[in-house]
């Protein structure tokens, strides 16, 4: 859900679930969300369909034939629920609506037909640690002591003093607590001041959540992600921290005592009784963390989202040994139990190629198509975010006018009233805002990309002409064809979905080598993370084997030594072995 500089990172770390019928399951058992591939669309930026500069439902209706080409499985839609829009539909104010600005319920009803006319399944992103504080529940909560909602939110009455220090990922002083003059009292925001947090040690309010889904259930939607979640279970006597905990604040949000326990009520109440995927935002701290979330005698969810290399992308580069070391060790906690996601981007990051690969025009299609490669090669259910099957870039916005983003923008304030450095946060907002992942989908080469007729909500990324879908559809080796290919690769080849995982040559600093095997083959894979030839020492002949997809045309070339291969700049390849 959020960003901005180094919270925003770890915030966008958290995303976790699935869940169906939870009975004792190994990760060799068929699922079909195992099996799935999840695209990612954020509705304001996707299709205009009325001319107003924001995308709506109807617009997504108006690409649904074009989202059934690309082969996926799974829509994975950003909230659209009735909002005032203080953080891009994640403060909820009328959990049983459609925001004005995506259009009508009517319009989600026509949606949710075509999809599953077209095979594909609908999950929706439920905001239920915090509401708007336009939300009526809140409304009633701060007129009065004495309300019936006052329990569902976190209320420190100021006679008692200034409750302990919580630190705030968006509130412009960072500060969590905000007054309250109408009833001399302080409620808890960890995002925004319009965003406070809702108290689920209250069973109504728990009642109350589990009702809003099942609703959208009835309505036949196939899941849920459960937006930061793993903040929802809190310490009401808010304890104080020590000193500086707000640098690892994950550690002392995350996971608190009574989280299984909603999860469990939730499980019984919700996805039990329903087909629904539920994915859950967080991992909590720890592979136990984890495991304890997702493994199917818990009865919670079935997916962990890990987001440990999230933040380990910079403006000055990263270690491919470190990204290797991080997805080889989830991979290795999560093989015999328990269920991983795969993914790159989100609508918290920047685009996925302008962080992991390379977007200079040279090697921009070849480094994107081959960090999909390596998301459709890897054990787990891979999330791909819209976009960057065209592989659209960071925005490249100069001027802090040209974000929307709230979090950016109150810290570009708090560091400027702090006498922060503005030039380098101005450097670290270019390379990983989130907006950069926001800007409208680049549909064709006329004005404003085919997005919208009127003005955009958020600018066009200049490099439109260049980079959209109707380019791409022309040209048989485009990222957009060649993402397809991977999808259909990645579908015949259930290997990829619950074959065991075994990194190769796990030195090497340029190359990712790893292969895929179970009992009805076996691939390998590699992947050369930079822009000069690379050697992969893979301890096998390849020459004579099958390339199963590649980036290139041409082969590539063994070493020199014996059992090596020598890699093209940003190149992937996926040979069949047996």
């Amino acid at each position: 859900m959020k960003q901005f500089t180094h919270v925003a990172l770890l915030v966008c770390i958290l995303m976790s679930g699935i869940a169906s019928a939870q009975t004792s399951e190994k990760n060799n058992d068929r699922k079909w969300w195992k099996e799935a591939v999840v695209y990612q669309i954020y509705p304001r930026s996707f299709k205009d369909s009325n001319g107003d500069g924001i995308g709506d439902l109807r617009g997504i209706i108006s690409k649904l034939d074009y989202i059934k080409s690309l082969g996926v499985d799974v829509v994975w839609l950003n909230p659209i629920y009735s909002s005032p829009n203080d953080d891009n539909g994640y403060d909820v104010s009328d959990y049983r609506n459609i925001m004005s600005d995506f259009g009508t319920m009517a319009d989600f009803d026509a949606l949710l037909k075509g999809m599953h006319e077209r095979g594909i399944k609908l999950v929706m992103d439920l905001v239920v640690n915090h509401s708007s504080d336009e939300h009526e529940w809140f409304v009633q909560s701060r007129s009065s002591r004495t309300s019936p909602y006052r329990n569902y939110y976190h209320w420190w009455d100021a006679e008692k003093g200034k409750p302990a220090p919580r630190y705030s990922l968006f509130d412009i002083n960072h500060d969590a607590w905000k007054y309250d003059s109408l009833t001399n009292a302080y409620y808890l925001h960890y995002f925004s001041r319009k965003q406070p947090d809702l108290n689920w040690e209250n069973p109504k309010l728990r009642q109350e959540i589990y009702d809003i889904m099942k609703f959208w259930a009835e309505k036949g939607i196939d899941g849920f992600r459960l937006d930061a979640f793993q903040f929802a279970a809190k310490d009401t006597n808010f304890p104080v921290f020590p000193a500086g905990y707000e640098k690892n604040f994950i550690q002392y949000y995350a996971m608190g005592e009574h989280l299984h326990d909603y999860l469990r009520e939730m499980n019984a109440e919700v996805f039990s009784k329903y087909d629904v995927m539920s994915v859950a935002e967080g991992a909590g701290k720890s592979f136990q963390d984890a495991h304890d979330l997702v493994d199917a005698d818990r009865k919670e969810l079935n997916m962990a989202y890990a987001f440990d290399a999230v933040d380990i992308a910079k403006p000055e580069g990263y270690s491919l040994l470190h990204f290797k070391e991080v997805f080889s060790r989830w991979d290795s906690a999560f093989a015999q139990n328990g269920w991983l996601s795969i993914f790159l981007a989100n609508h918290d990051q920047a685009r996925m190629v302008s962080r992991f690969g390379n977007d200079t025009p040279a090697f921009r299609d070849l480094s994107s198509k081959m960090l999909a490669t390596f998301i459709m090669t890897m054990r787990g259910t891979p999330y791909f975010y819209y976009g960057d099957e065209l592989a659209m870039t960071n925005a490249g916005f100069e001027r802090i006018e040209d974000y929307k983003d709230m979090p950016t923008l109150n810290e570009y304030q708090y560091q400027k009233n702090t006498g922060g450095d503005l030039k380098k946060f101005m450097e670290q907002v270019k390379f990983g805002c989130r907006d950069n992942g926001r800007t409208p989908f680049q549909w064709d080469a006329t004005h404003n990309a085919g997005f919208s007729s009127g003005t955009p909500w958020i600018k066009i990324n200049t490099n439109y002409k260049i980079i959209n879908a109707q380019a791409q559809e022309k040209n048989p080796a485009s990222t957009l064809n060649y993402f397809r290919s991977l999808v259909n690769v990645r579908k015949k080849n259930l290997t990829l979905v619950y074959g065991k995982y075994e990194l190769l040559d796990k030195n090497n600093p340029s190359v990712y080598a790893y292969t895929r095997e179970d009992e009805s083959g076996k691939l390998l894979i590699l992947l050369n993370f930079s822009k000069e030839n690379a050697l992969a020492d893979i301890g096998m002949d390849v020459s004579k084997k099958t390339v199963l997809l590649s980036n290139y045309k041409e082969r590539s070339r063994p070493g020199k030594r014996k059992n090596t291969v020598v890699l093209k700049p940003y190149e992937a390849k996926i040979y069949v072995l047996k």
